[in-house]
């Protein structure tokens, strides 16, 4: 799978900023909760809650 598929960018949306396609989560934020210890289930979850 090429990242492409799944890491969009648009100007208007998300500040600009890229983020995953179909979810509403920019991907400095799946970054950040990764080096701050979150798991990849732990991850998802607040990704989906949002």
């Amino acid at each position: 799978m090429r990242y492409q598929d799944i890491i969009t960018l648009e100007p208007g949306k998300r500040g600009g900023k890229p983020y995953i396609r179909g979810m509403r989560i920019t991907v400095y934020d799946v970054l950040s909760y990764l080096a701050s210890g979150m798991t990849h289930i732990e991850n998802l979850r607040n990704s989906i809650a949002l």
